[in-house]
């Protein structure tokens, strides 16, 4: 009987824990089931690259508790594998293209140089990103600059951030943005070229991302951002900014000014012929230039859909457009067209068409387009010798100009 009775206690306990764990096993019988309808509904919102959860929500605008759809906070194979292939396009853009580019117009002897900055800034710019960038300027917080609770990443994995985007997975939009992140500080390069040393460049650039790149992307670009008229409301400025325009072009352009200013003229420079090394390597740059460069306007749609269409129709417009009306220009003005104005019109095509390509139509691409192949011109042409400054590769012309023409920008 002693024996019996503990044996008899244990076992009762066991099947007590027993029932108790599978109690907790079982599906709620509470939770509610979305109709057949709602479904559907979330899933026709994939192909409208629009919010799944919109199906669900009462006439008050809240989604009863528990009530959900399998399409409701995971990504879509399509939209993640376009904007995979953006960002690979985007970085494409950067390394060769822009370093090609580049290294085509400098002298012989600074080639390397050039092709060493731009694989500098890759890796610099990618360690600030997963430290820091990336929380400062995606994670709400201040309307001049996120917090840091995406710092190293964390927390940011596959699952869509519905801040940005429904359907494609935040770590894949962060590495997205990375590209950008990459390439600004890299345009920078073409104003101070064949004259800055190249560790002044490594801590130039490191400062920049923070004190001009991730504020100014925050601003405009951040769910709570000063100047982000698209998603905040509150916005102090209203700037529109599909893809770059004011993040990317602006910023690096002006920038580049500045420091070409403060640096000074090259020796030689007014004094001596600096003709570009190569034309090949910068036609075959601009090439890939132009190819990359899909990726980053048709990608900033963030989903393969209508805007992103628009997107590419625009961005192809008014691209050629102004690789046809610079080189026209040159050929009125000077008695024949080059091949620098070629790519140097596309180039500047794209920069201009960039924040308006999303919205834009084909008639106002084609205007645009205009306008790009003739204002950078002027400014390359005239107005970088009437003040004198040495932009050596046509950085603020381009970008800064470029980045400021278009209607779209604010």
């Amino acid at each position: 009987m002693k024996r019996i009775f503990p044996a008899s206690v244990l076992f009762a306990f066991l099947a007590v824990m027993s029932t108790a764990s599978r109690a907790a096993d079982a599906p709620a019988t509470n939770a509610p089931t979305p109709t057949l309808e709602q479904r559907v509904a979330g899933l026709e919102a994939y192909l409208a690259n629009s919010d799944p959860t919109a199906p669900l929500k009462d006439k008050d605008g809240k989604i009863p508790t528990g009530l959900t759809t399998p399409s409701v906070g995971v990504p879509g194979p399509g939209a993640n594998a376009w904007q995979m292939t953006s960002a690979a396009l985007v970085l494409f853009m950067t390394l060769p293209g822009l370093a090609l580019f580049y290294g085509g117009l400098v002298r012989k002897k600074n080639v390397l140089s050039v092709l060493a900055q731009c694989f500098f800034i890759t890796g610099m710019v990618t360690i600030l990103w997963y430290v820091c960038g990336y929380s400062l300027v995606f994670h709400s917080g201040k309307p001049f600059i996120g917090n840091l609770d995406f710092a190293f990443l964390k927390g940011v994995d596959s699952t869509p951030n519905t801040d940005y985007s429904y359907w494609v997975s935040q770590n894949v939009y962060s590495m997205y943005q990375l590209m950008f992140a990459i390439i600004t500080p890299a345009l920078i390069i073409g104003a101070i070229a064949e004259r800055m040393k190249f560790a002044a460049i490594c801590v130039f650039m490191t400062l920049w991302m923070f004190v001009v790149y991730f504020p100014q992307a925050h601003m405009i670009w951040g769910i709570d951002g000063f100047m982000n008229g698209v998603f905040n409301e509150h916005a102090g400025i209203h700037a529109i900014d599909f893809a770059g325009g004011t993040v990317v072009h602006m910023t690096s352009g002006w920038s580049a000014l500045i420091l070409c200013l403060i640096l000074g003229k090259r020796i030689g420079f007014g004094k001596e012929p600096m003709p570009p090394h190569s034309m090949v390597l910068c036609m075959v740059g601009t090439g890939m230039l132009w190819v990359g460069w899909y990726g980053f306007n048709a990608g900033s749609a963030v989903g393969a859909d209508v805007i992103a269409a628009n997107a590419f129709t625009t961005t192809t417009l008014a691209t050629a457009v102004a690789s046809f009306v610079w080189p026209m220009a040159e050929w009125i003005t000077r008695g024949k067209p080059s091949v620098l104005g070629f790519c140097s019109g596309a180039v500047a095509g794209l920069v201009v068409i960039t924040p308006a390509c999303g919205f834009v139509t084909p008639k106002g691409a084609m205007a645009i387009g205009v306008a790009a192949g003739l204002i950078p011109w002027f400014f390359c042409y005239k107005v970088k010798g009437w003040f004198g400054y040495d932009d050596a590769l046509d950085t603020f012309g381009v970008h800064a100009i470029g980045g400021s023409s278009c209607p779209r920008n604010l």
